[in-house]
């Protein structure tokens, strides 16, 4: 018995001596030396694999033709030097997995000269020539993009580590690996040592090298930073974001850490999440691949995988990312950073069938096991729908500093999708746009939210950069549809203020399809001034499509003035109140964004009810707005003092209240009729709604009558200073008590 025990003990640090001796093996970041049998065991048996596979071979075989280039570099984003350092990097990635799948030399050849070919040339390159960057690289003009360099170029050197042998390995490491490391790490403390999308690639720059090259001191580099940096406390970038502050973590586990709030939404916003998951979750697969004893998919309660979801569900109904802070219209889930997020969110997730949909619609997967992994069950037809439904992520690192609700309502062709966005500042790249919304039929914008000022990689426009227009309009509150008071913008404009506050979650309730709301409170954008925002997704009989109810409470110790827009897209219609037009245009303002608007057309509201109705992509639109007298009304488009034509030619409503002290904002948007430019049918163009009325207001509460054309009346009543879904309240409005039990109340009134 005894022997047997001692047999088994032994064979038990054999194999754990075996499987350690694999780990660390090459390949063994995102391909592993267990893992490519099984891969070339399934080769021609999974499409999506395989075809991934055949054009990945294409592409690479085409350049190898071409041959290896590595100019000097000398261009911004957009320029041929930046395009082919970049080109390189992305290609000489996949010649190593093609290397390692296949078995043809001609890749590892391919990879061994390219990378000599950068050990000749980094030696020699000084700072990059161009420098608007706070961080400059050497082979690009910032180091966020050598950084991206290395990420790629990592995983190349593991698959041909062994191929290329240990005296031109020496050569590598020491003239071109860990000199790029230590460059981008101690020679760039204010790019590395910091949280942000930027240090997220330099730490997992460092930390992919390190695998490969078993360096344990760059590894806990990666990790946890650098000790000592030498960095002032309150230093900024070039957008003016933070880059220390007292007591800041750093490294990869910190960046894991605080930007992510428990429900996986990243502060920057989904444009820039989705650009920092391929560091994120490749580096967590090579993690988990050499070193399983840190369990990276468990760290923060799983928050990686759970970022992958968030990410998901912050798209419209064709996977494009709400563009929220700074974010490109059209970036979505078929970028090549959200094919390898789904696969590994797959693998390393707990297998989730509905995730294989996303991959479906991506059409390729990842040349890994966990590409391999989603190809095998998609075949076998495993894969079920990923429903996007109505969600409140909230942000912050605890969770606390405010969120984005998106609420969603589908019917069996058509998805009405409002976001309201009330989260904390967003880092650098956050908007000035507290209580701000978008609106949306499908993919089309109902109300929109601007997005970045930047031609992305267009090397005619900035060099591709960000444009000044990004912080003179983009930044600003006007740009966003939300209150401005005074013509300024919210913390006027200052990060550093912004940054120390955020919204407040009063209300979100999704329970029922037919009446989703989100309501928030901001109380820091502006001096003495407390903002409730309210919007409620309204399935109602008697409309043909749902309405969205927005109430927008304001009071301030002083009388203000505050604007209130509405930015829409397509044609104007009609409008129910008299306007004028100016034969000379003139910009609505000086400062803070107002001097980018030009004001074409200028009136009063004359009626308790405005309307406001335009037509985009084959649908009518109408806005009913709650009015007094002399509020102003303001038909403006975007342009002014833009002499480089950098901003689109957008065009929008203001509703202006001059003098106030306390007022609400009470607007109804209704999606009605379709239009035709086959048949030339106009169907349901006129809006079913005959009036908004605000029946009710204190303290408390504030009621809304909806009334239709049809004579039916839609009451809703909510409760503004008690959010409790228990509390009872009785409440006599125009002669009739209503009393209910929770936040709101609503009744169609025949």
């Amino acid at each position: 018995m005894k022997n047997k025990v001692l047999i088994l003990l032994a064979f038990t640090i054999l194999l754990l001596v075996s499987e350690n001796a694999i780990a660390q093996s090459h390949p063994r970041l995102v391909l592993t030396k267990k893992g490519v049998p099984e891969i070339k065991a399934n080769l021609g048996k999974a499409p999506l694999f395989d075809s991934s596979l055949l054009e990945v071979k294409k592409e690479v075989d085409a350049e190898i033709a071409l041959g290896i280039e590595v100019p000097i570099p000398k261009d911004f984003s957009g320029g041929y030097t930046h395009e082919r350092h970049k080109k390189n990097f992305l290609i000489v990635q996949k010649a190593g997995f093609l290397y390692q799948i296949l078995g043809d030399k001609k890749y590892a050849v391919y990879v061994k000269e390219m990378l000599m070919a950068y050990a000749k040339l980094y030696p020699t390159l000084p700072l990059h020539p161009q420098e608007r960057s706070y961080a400059r690289g050497k082979l690009f003009w910032q180091a966020l993009n050598d950084a991206n360099w290395l990420v790629y170029t990592s995983q190349a050197y593991d698959c041909v580590y062994d191929f290329i042998g240990a005296a031109d390995r020496a050569i590598l490491e020491k003239e071109l690996f860990r000199p790029f490391a230590d460059f981008i790490s101690i020679g760039s403390p204010q790019f590395f040592n910091r949280v942000h999308n930027h240090s997220t690639w330099g730490n997992v720059a460092v930390g992919m090298i390190a695998l490969v090259m078993d360096d344990a001191e760059l590894l806990d580099r990666a990790l946890n930073g650098l000790k000592e940096d030498g960095l002032p406390a309150g230093m900024k970038d070039n957008d003016g974001g933070l880059i220390k502050q007292e007591g800041q973590k750093t490294g990869f586990l910190a960046n894991v850490d605080e930007p992510f709030s428990l429900d996986g939404y990243y502060n920057e916003g989904p444009y820039y999440q989705r650009y920092a998951m391929y560091p994120f979750l490749v580096f967590a697969e090579a993690l988990q691949n050499t070193k399983p004893d840190l369990k990276i998919f468990e760290y923060k309660k799983g928050i990686l995988i759970k970022s992958v979801y968030a990410l998901l569900n912050l798209t419209n109904s064709e996977g494009e990312f709400f563009p929220l802070n700074d974010g490109q219209k059209g970036m979505s889930y078929y970028s090549r950073e959200l094919v390898s997020s789904v696969d590994i969110a797959y693998l390393y997730g707990g297998k989730d069938a509905s995730l294989l949909s996303i991959a479906e619609k991506q059409g390729r997967v990842q040349l890994d096991n966990a590409g391999m992994a989603v190809a095998l069950a998609v075949k076998k037809k495993l894969a079920k729908p990923f429903i996007k439904k109505s969600i409140d992520l909230s942000d912050g690192q605890d969770g606390n500093q405010g969120g984005v609700a998106v609420i969603r309502n589908k019917s069996k062709d058509d998805e009405l999708t409002l976001v309201m966005k009330y989260t904390s500042q967003g880092s650098s790249h956050g908007h000035f746009d507290k209580l701000s919304f978008s609106y949306y039929n499908n993919d089309s914008e109902i109300l929109q939210d601007y997005g970045l000022a930047r031609f992305v990689n267009i090397e005619q426009k900035g060099g591709g950069n960000y444009l000044k227009e990004n912080e003179t309009w983009a930044k600003q509150t006007i740009a966003h549809n939300t209150i401005i008071q005074n013509e300024t913008s919210n913390f006027k404009g200052d990060f550093e203020i912004g940054d120390k506050f955020s919204s407040k979650r009063y209300f979100f309730d999704s329970s029922n399809p037919k009446i989703q709301i989100i309501s928030a409170i901001e109380d820091n954008a502006y001096p003495n001034t407390k903002m409730h925002r309210t919007m409620a997704l309204l399935e109602i009989d008697g409309y043909e499509k749902p309405l969205l109810l927005d109430i927008f409470q304001v009071k301030s110790n002083t009388p203000n003035q505050y604007d209130l827009p509405f930015y829409y897209l397509g044609q104007m219609m009609t409008a129910s109140f008299k306007y004028e037009t100016p034969k000379t245009l003139e910009s609505l303002g000086r400062s803070f964004g107002y001097q980018h608007l030009w004001k074409e057309g200028f009136g009063k509201a004359g009626d308790e009810n405005i309307k406001f109705s335009w037509l985009d992509h084959g649908s009518f639109y109408t806005l009913t707005s709650v009015t007094q007298q002399d509020d102003e009304l303001l038909l403006v488009s975007l342009g002014a003092n833009d002499p480089n034509f950098n901003l689109r030619r957008d065009a929008g409503l203001i509703i202006r209240k001059k003098n106030v002290q306390q007022t609400s904002y009470i607007n109804v948007i209704e999606t009605h009729g379709s239009y035709s430019t086959v048949t030339e049918a106009a169907i349901n163009a006129s809006s079913s709604i005959i009036t908004v009325e605000k029946v009710y207001e204190d303290e408390n509460y504030i009621g809304v009558s909806i009334k239709n054309k049809n004579g039916t009346s839609f009451l809703f009543v909510f409760a503004t200073a008690n959010n409790s879904v228990s509390k009872k309240h009785t409440l006599e409005i125009k002669g009739t008590t209503y009393s209910w039990v929770g936040t709101y109340f609503s009744k169609v009134i025949k």
